[in-house]
């Protein structure tokens, strides 16, 4: 029987040195991440309406040149038409304008109420988990005693103390908010601490923060965006319904929850009042919870090739 040599095989679709090369080129977890969060079309959809609506709170109040707080009793309870294109409240005020400032205040309350309830978790699970012993458990009971008592009753009870006012809705909204996050990152810790980079840090000296910003929460980003992602429409929700119960901002203050509180009073005779600032904020929560799905998705590890 004639030997096998190499010559006897053809190679199809690629060259000679393509097939003897074994390797394949690396790429990093947040270039896969990306990579995977592109082939999602849902995902890179909502990420498109996020940049719009980002465009539009910025830029909307100024595209039809009408001030959102000059009233105009002689044009009050307008229909859309094409000089208001979403009509006019009960004062005469460009709905369009208010819309886009109010779902602005939102943005920003969901975005400013995100970051406190990330740091203040960050910061309290990294503690937990670092120093262990009676520290985690003192720590730990502590979120236990807070997650006890209702959410609702606690806002109240804060926004009834502090007025209703932006300081005291970011206080409420951010008051039991971190618990979670606190949970979450106590976790990841627990299992970065057997890490053999973090016990070469501890026996170099370094101090508890370096370790914690320096090798802990890099590690722990994935985690931290994902978060990020589900806790703005959960905030934006949130204000709404507050602010729609009375318990939030009020007027002459602006958010959706505002606007949708007094589109409700007029919603018989004046049903646009209600429906657009009601459109916004679907389409925001939303697009927020569908970039947050394929961000779950594309930053899984397990899912990665």
């Amino acid at each position: 029987m004639a030997a096998l040599t190499p010559d006897k095989f053809k190679i199809i679709g690629y060259t000679q040195e393509e097939a003897n090369r074994i390797d394949r080129p690396t790429i990093s977890y947040w270039q896969d991440a990306w990579r995977r969060l592109r082939k999602n079309p849902v995902a890179m959809a909502s990420l498109v309406v996020l940049g719009l609506l980002v465009i539009m709170v910025i830029i909307g109040p100024l595209i039809r040149g009408y001030d959102y707080e000059s009233m105009n009793v002689m044009e009050k309870n307008l229909k859309p038409c094409a000089k208001y294109w979403f009509g006019t409240d009960n004062l005469g005020r460009d709905l369009f304008s208010r819309i886009w400032v109010g779902a602005r205040a939102s943005l920003v309350i969901a975005i400013v109420a995100t970051a406190l309830k990330l740091i203040i978790g960050t910061v309290y699970g990294a503690l937990m988990a670092h120093f262990g012993g009676w520290v985690d458990e003192v720590l730990m009971r502590i979120i236990e005693v807070i997650n006890s008592i209702p959410s609702l009753l606690l806002t109240i009870l804060i926004m009834m103390v502090l007025g209703n006012n932006l300081f005291a809705l970011l206080v409420a909204l951010s008051v039991t908010a971190w618990c979670n996050t606190a949970r979450q990152v106590r976790g990841m810790i627990k299992q970065l601490r057997e890490s053999e980079y973090v016990y070469a840090a501890e026996v170099l000296g370094a101090s508890p923060v370096h370790i914690i910003m320096k090798h802990y929460i890099p590690n722990m980003l994935g985690i931290l965006i994902l978060d990020t992602a589900t806790a703005i429409p959960m905030f934006i929700f949130t204000e709404a319904g507050l602010s729609f119960l009375g318990i939030g901002l009020k007027a002459p203050a602006i958010s959706l929850g505002v606007l949708i509180s007094m589109g409700q009073q007029n919603m018989e005779f004046y049903p646009f009042q209600l429906l657009f600032p009601c459109l916004v904020l679907c389409i925001i929560v939303m697009a927020f919870n569908l970039l947050g799905d394929g961000l779950r998705d594309a930053l899984d590890p397990r899912l990665r090739q």
